[in-house]
């Protein structure tokens, strides 16, 4: 009789640790992400299959929240953000999780020649313009045109002259989340020529809470090419063969595998470690394709990117500092994180070899990204 209780008690208990095990910690107060900046209201949002879930906020169309299962089944949080938009307001690093525009990545000096015209942005990085300036689209209230379980749909307007950039800019992003992909669409158009290019700027980190090393992480990328820069991470104009450099991840291998040679790798040392475009192997311009793949071998948790865009960013987490407090109460640390942003390539105003980002009245700029989620075989 005894026996039997006992092992009654024994299962009631197992069920409940699994029960609690498998459920994430909810940080999020949907009060902390309402605010009133510059006349237009904040808030949070929230899209959810039986797959993933995802906490959105139109401040800066951010990704505040990504969360998937991992081996257990566990559900946990892969991107890094803050519990709050005063928290956002305040951060060191300004990019997490947000939009990017209207030119994602770095523009020389900050200076580009168009039509005949020469353009000054702000300087925000160094000597260079970086990610739209300080009052890019990450720094914006989105207008939230339509909302549902699964999808979200943002709207913001650029004023001519906005950050320096010439031309009335309007620009449409939607989230969706099908299965076990969130995709990213975006579309501008504009009625003066300008330079677009848009992204992105999620922080991962596959472990389940955001925090913990990224450097024993698997990354494959589908480049056979990419772009080095000089020592203010601007593109030198070459292109440039992966083989045989740290750069190689046509095969699966760990992010921190060729560290190491920091000491000794020019472009390693400029970057900090990575910090660099990658030229994606297209089938098609334009076309759809798999652009890098990431295993957290811990978790067994998968992220394959997919996109139209021709390159992407990886970004390995270098210049974080432990100054920034996440949602979770963890620090933002030295190679604790991820960017794999997708794009066009950096300075392509000023390069002309690089493919063209420059949209013109009548155009319509058109890009969509996927992120699927899935557990290592």
């Amino acid at each position: 009789m005894y026996l039997k209780q006992f092992l009654i008690l024994s299962l009631l208990l197992l069920f409940v640790f699994c029960t609690q095990n498998t459920k994430p910690e909810f940080v999020l107060d949907a009060k902390e992400f309402k605010k009133t900046i510059k006349g237009k209201t904040t808030d949070l949002y929230h899209l959810k299959n039986n797959q993933i879930e995802v906490y959105i906020t139109n401040y800066g169309g951010r990704i505040v929240s990504l969360l998937t299962t991992d081996n257990s089944g566990a559900m946990g949080d892969i991107v890094l953000g803050f519990k709050s938009i005063d928290d956002y307001q305040h951060a060191n690093t300004p990019y997490h999780g947000c939009l990017i525009g209207r030119y994602g990545n770095r523009i020389a000096l900050g200076k580009f020649e168009l039509e005949g015209e020469v353009y000054q942005l702000p300087i925000n990085n160094n000597e260079n313009h970086l990610h739209g300036g300080p009052e890019g689209f990450h720094n914006q209230v989105w207008e939230v045109t339509d909302v549902d379980a699964s999808s979200i749909s943002m709207r913001y307007i650029s004023a001519d002259g906005e950050m320096g950039y010439p031309g009335n800019l309007s620009v449409s992003v939607r989230y969706a989340i099908n299965d076990n992909q969130l995709s990213i669409e975006y579309e501008a158009s504009t009625d003066k020529a300008t330079p677009v290019n848009l992204t992105n700027h999620a922080f991962f980190n596959l472990s389940g809470k955001a925090n913990g090393t990224i450097n024993d992480h698997l990354l494959l990328l589908n480049a056979d090419q990419f772009i080095p820069v000089g020592p203010s991470l601007i593109p030198t104009g070459e292109i440039r063969s992966v083989g045989g450099t740290p750069f190689d991840f046509r095969t699966p291998k760990t992010i921190g595998r060729d560290l190491h040679l920091q000491a000794s790798d020019e472009q390693l040392k400029h970057g900090g470690g990575y910090d660099h475009n990658f030229v994606l192997n297209k089938p098609s311009e334009g076309g759809m394709s798999l652009a890098a793949s990431v295993i957290d071998p811990k978790s067994g948790r998968k992220m394959d990117i997919f996109t139209e865009e021709p390159g992407i960013q990886f970004y390995g987490g270098n210049f974080m500092d432990g100054s920034d407090v996440g949602k979770n109460g963890n620090k933002f640390g030295y190679r604790e994180s991820f960017a794999l942003e997708t794009q066009h390539f950096p300075d392509s105003p000023n390069q002309p070899t690089f493919p063209n980002t420059i949209l013109s009245p009548g155009a319509v700029y058109q890009t969509k990204s996927i992120y699927q989620f899935s557990l290592a075989e």
